[in-house]
């Protein structure tokens, strides 16, 4: 007979040191990354408050209990709605498709949890501001935190550091591309990130809202006004069988499903500040593997950075002798650089996985000091509208349309706790 939750293990902790138990709704890609967050930033961080990951939630049994016994959770459930209402989680962690954020987001954030939910925020604007309300209202000291994780990246950090002391001036030009090619065959499975019902939009949401995030972190400027175009190469694929990482597998000869959203987005942008951007986002950039990349122009320096050299900052600055002017390279590896000095000796670099590392801790240190973490629901809202302002000005043969603009409709198509006749 299946149970909804189940014992496993326990899971030890800093003897003195106060928990924050948290659950995790969702095992699969990015429920990997943060489960490994979660267990391992107690090891290389002082932090006020042991995080413990007490129970991993799925809709199958068999998987979310295997997930569980591999992430070294305390339990696994099949129910988030009891998970959330237990007085024993302080902190719910939403790994789940993009259809799922918001009812779980805010049905926790009503129970007094704190909050870290994957990006997008949600599939549509007016999800995106209900859940930000959510947060608003919720009991002092509860807080909520969207998981733009590219922005601990150390060198990225770095580039913030300088654009904060002022080596750019003022910044002119933001060019920002997020290119990947797992997608590149047409015969790559029907996965939900293929739904529009589900992802809420493709490769734009997907990949291009952390472009946009970054963007607008790194420069403190936000995007006002875009001129966008959006297509899709490949419009049916075959039904997914097995799930594996982003994509899966497909029998031979399986059914085509419609694909419902965009493989690429190209944009200009307007930027509150008077810069202006160009961005770009695919997954089908045949060799491309995860070249997050941005660039950075001001008027007395620039940066470059590209996550398939995670480790490496390219910083050019304008004000030195002509005869050493040029772009350098600064390897992000010295204890005085962001989040480095809590990891390995100088010139041994990160991976992928230490950018949740650096969320978690930034998120639990936040907590124990009872400040706002960031990024905020708030501003995720505020990415949600440029993703929005994107797919009207696509839908307008690329006309200049304003990210304040009426949004597109996405209303909720679940049921708020007020309103909900079944609580179960």
């Amino acid at each position: 007979m299946a149970h909804d939750s189940a014992p496993l293990q326990q899971q030890a902790g800093t003897p003195g040191t106060p928990r924050l138990r948290v659950a995790l709704i969702g095992h699969a890609f990015m429920g990997r990354a943060h489960a490994q967050a979660w267990r391992t930033a107690p090891h290389f961080f002082p932090l006020p408050l042991q995080p413990v990951l007490a129970v991993v939630v799925g809709r199958d049994e068999g998987r979310a209990r295997a997930a569980a016994e591999n992430f070294g959770a305390e339990e696994w459930s099949m129910n988030w709605r009891e998970v959330i209402a237990r007085d024993d989680i302080d902190l719910v962690d939403i790994c789940t498709p993009g259809d799922q954020h918001a009812e779980i987001a805010i049905a926790a954030l009503q129970a007094g949890k704190h909050v870290l939910c994957e990006k997008p925020l949600a599939r549509s604007v007016p999800e995106a501001r209900l859940m930000a309300d959510a947060a608003a209202a919720a009991h002092s000291g509860v807080f909520a935190m969207c998981g733009f994780s590219y922005r601990r990246t150390p060198a990225l950090a770095l580039a913030k550091r300088f654009i904060e002391e002022g080596r750019l001036g003022q910044i002119r030009h933001v060019r920002a591309q997020y290119l990947q090619d797992w997608l590149s065959s047409s015969e790559a499975p029907l996965t939900w990130r293929l739904d529009k019902e589900r992802a809420g939009s493709g490769a734009l949401g997907d990949i291009g809202a952390h472009s946009i995030d970054t963007a607008q972190w790194l420069t403190g400027q936000s995007i006002d006004k875009v001129s966008a175009m959006l297509r899709t190469f490949v419009t049916d694929r075959p039904v997914l069988a097995h799930q594996s990482g982003l994509g899966g597998h497909a029998e031979e000869g399986a059914e085509r499903g419609p694909v419902t959203v965009d493989d690429a987005a190209a944009f200009t942008a307007s930027f509150s500040g008077g810069a202006m951007g160009v961005f770009e986002s695919t997954r089908m950039a045949l060799g491309r593997r995860n070249a997050n990349r941005i660039e950075i122009n001001g008027e007395r320096g620039s940066v470059a950075f590209d996550f398939e050299r995670m480790n490496e900052l390219e910083f050019y600055g304008g004000t030195d002798p002509d005869d050493a002017q040029g772009f350098r390279r600064i390897q992000v590896t010295e204890p005085s650089h962001p989040y480095t000095g809590a990891w390995w000796p100088t010139g041994h670099g990160l991976g992928y996985e230490h950018v949740f590392t650096h969320q978690v801790v930034d998120l639990v240190t936040a907590i124990a000091a009872g400040t706002q973490p960031s990024p905020t629901f708030a501003e995720a809202v505020q990415v949600q509208q440029v993703l929005d302002a994107v797919e009207r000005s696509a839908a307008d043969e690329s006309r200049l349309t304003a990210t304040t603009g009426p949004a597109t409709d996405g209303s909720p198509t679940f049921q708020t706790p007020s309103t909900k006749k079944d609580p179960s």
